[in-house]
C-alpha cells in the first residue's frame, strides 16, 4: 500500500503546519459540497460539477481524530490535604488518552462514518507510537478501524427527508452524494455506574442520599445506607438530576476537533442536526415507518400500571415510548454493549463486570506495565500501592442503587438512556468555491483554496 508521493508531500504536510489559532479564528461552517445546488431566490446556485469524495487519505486524518492518542496522567491528589485522609484516586475507566478530555476518561464515544461506499462502525485500535502522522500509516490504521455496518449511504427512503427524519433547510444539504459524514454515539452505561461509585466516595457527611424523581422521590434503594448512616438524609440527590452524568460532553468536544481539522485541510465542515436520533437506531416507534436502519438492539420495558404516573405512558400499546438502544452487533459481534441486561444476567452482574474490568485480573488498575509507561523511575508502582480503591461498601451501596432502578423501571439507566445520541453529526466535504466566492467576502480560507492543488495533485 502506498499513498500518491505529491499528496503526501504537499497536502499532508500544508495541513500539520497550519497554525492552530489561524484555524480557530477562521473557522466557519461551510454547507455546500462540491456538486450541490442552492435554491435561493435571486442567489439560487447551480453546481456545474460532480460530486467529489474525500480521499481515503483525506478520511483517514479523521478518523485518527475518533481515535485513542496515547496514554494519560492521573495527576490527582490521594489525600484530603484539609486531614491527611485517603480520597479516591482511581476514577477512570481507561488510560488510553484520546484527542478530547472525557469525564474519568470513559471514552464512551463510538463514531460512525458514512460515505458513498457505505456506513462503517470505526472501532477504537490501540494508541500509535509517536505522531501517527505519515500518509501510509494513517490509511492504514483508518483501513483497520472501518467495519462496514451497511453497504450504502446510511440515510431514509427517497420521499421521506421531511421531519421527523431531518429537519428544515438541513435535509437539502446534509448527507449527499461525495460528503463523509461522522456520527456519535455514546455508551452512557458503563460510566453512569462509575460515576455513581465516585459520587459515593465523598467524604462522611457529603454522600448524598440518591431519590427517585419518577416515584415520587423515595429513596433510589438506599434505605439501608440511610439507616446505617453511610449516606446523610438531609443531602438528597434527585436521579433526574444526573441525566447523563456529563458523559455526552466527550461527543462534542470530538466533534468539534475534527470540525477544526477539517477546516485546516481546506474541507468543509458542517456540525448539525442528523437523522432523528431514534429513526436512525432503528428504535421499534419508527422502525416500520423507517426500517431498521442502523440496527441497534432495543430494549422496552414491561408496562406497569404504575408507568402512568412515573412516565406518563398512558396503556400498555404505547410501552415503546419508553424503549432506548442497549447494544450493535455485526456479524453476531458486540461492537457497542451496554452495561446493562439483556447483555448482563442482571444488574449485579452489570456493576460486577465494570468494578473488574477496572480492578480485577487483567483489569486497568491490574496492569503494572501501563503505568510503567506512564511515570517516570518507579512512580507507577508506588501510584497503584498508595491510591486508593472503592471501598466495599461503595460499590454495594451502587449496585442496589441500580438493581433498584432497573427493577423500578425496567430498564437501566431509567432517567437516561444506555446509549444516548447526541444528535448531532459533522459533515465534511469538498467546498463548491465558486459559490463561495460569488456570494460572500472571505467566504473560504487560503486553505480551500489550496486544497486542490496540495490534495489532488
Amino acid at each position: 500500500m502506498s499513498v500518491e508521493p505529491e499528496t503526501r508531500r504537499e497536502g499532508l504536510a500544508d495541513f500539520l503546519a497550519r497554525p492552530l489559532m489561524e484555524t480557530i479564528w477562521r473557522r466557519r461552517t461551510h454547507r455546500v459540497s462540491r456538486g450541490a445546488d442552492v435554491p435561493a431566490g435571486s442567489m439560487s446556485y447551480r453546481s456545474p460539477h460532480q460530486p467529489l469524495p474525500l480521499t481515503e487519505l483525506e478520511e483517514a486524518v479523521l478518523i485518527a481524530l475518533t481515535g485513542c492518542s496515547g496514554l494519560t496522567m492521573p495527576d490527582r491528589p490521594f489525600e484530603d490535604p484539609r486531614n491527611g485522609d485517603p480520597i479516591m484516586a482511581k476514577p477512570n475507566l481507561n488510560m488510553t488518552g484520546r484527542t478530547a478530555g472525557s469525564p474519568d476518561n470513559a471514552q464512551g464515544t463510538h463514531f460512525f462514518m458514512i460515505n458513498d461506499t457505505g456506513t462503517y462502525f470505526l472501532k477504537k485500535l490501540e494508541p500509535a507510537p509517536g505522531l501517527p502522522f505519515d500518509a501510509d500509516t494513517l490509511v492504514e490504521r483508518a483501513r483497520r478501524a472501518k467495519i462496514q455496518v451497511l453497504p450504502h449511504r446510511l440515510d431514509v427512503a427517497e420521499g421521506m427527508r421531511d421531519f421527523p427524519a431531518y429537519l428544515d433547510s438541513n435535509r437539502f444539504l446534509s448527507n449527499l452524494p461525495g460528503t463523509t459524514v461522522f456520527l456519535p454515539v455514546v455508551d452512557l452505561s458503563h460510566q453512569y455506574i462509575n460515576a455513581l461509585m465516585y459520587l459515593l466516595t465523598q467524604p462522611e457527611g457529603a454522600r448524598p442520599a440518591l431519590v427517585d424523581d419518577r416515584n415520587f422521590y423515595q429513596p433510589a434503594g438506599v434505605r439501608k445506607w440511610v439507616r446505617n448512616g453511610f449516606l446523610n438524609a438531609d443531602l438528597k440527590l434527585p436521579l433526574g438530576a444526573l441525566g447523563p452524568m456529563r458523559t455526552q460532553i466527550e461527543a462534542d468536544l470530538l466533534v468539534q476537533n475534527m470540525m477544526l481539522a477539517a477546516d485546516a485541510m481546506g474541507l468543509g465542515a458542517w456540525i448539525h442536526a442528523s437523522i432523528h436520533p431514534q429513526i436512525m437506531l432503528g428504535d421499534p416507534k419508527f422502525s416500520r415507518a423507517y426500517g431498521r436502519m442502523l440496527g441497534f438492539d432495543f430494549v422496552t420495558p414491561r408496562f406497569r400500571p404504575a408507568d402512568i404516573l412515573r412516565w406518563h405512558v398512558p396503556l400498555p400499546k404505547y410501552a415503546t415510548l419508553r424503549s432506548h438502544p442497549v447494544g450493535l452487533r455485526a456479524g453476531g459481534e458486540h461492537l457497542i454493549k451496554a452495561a446493562c441486561p439483556p447483555n448482563h444476567a442482571s444488574m449485579e452482574a452489570a456493576v460486577e463486570s465494570v468494578v473488574r474490568a477496572k480492578f480485577g485480573p487483567g483489569g486497568i488498575y491490574g496492569d503494572p506495565k501501563t503505568f510503567a509507561r506512564i511515570y517516570k523511575d518507579d512512580f507507577g508502582q508506588r501510584y497503584l500501592a498508595e491510591a486508593r480503591e472503592y471501598d466495599q461498601r461503595v460499590i454495594d451501596c451502587v449496585r442496589d442503587i441500580c438493581v433498584y432502578i432497573h427493577a423500578t423501571h425496567g430498564r437501566f439507566p431509567a432517567h437516561a438512556d444506555a446509549i444516548h445520541v447526541p444528535g448531532i453529526w459533522l459533515q465534511t466535504h469538498h467546498v463548491e468555491s465558486e459559490y463561495y466566492e460569488r456570494f460572500f467576502t472571505n467566504g473560504t480560507t487560503d486553505a480551500h483554496a489550496r486544497h486542490a492543488a496540495r490534495w489532488h495533485a
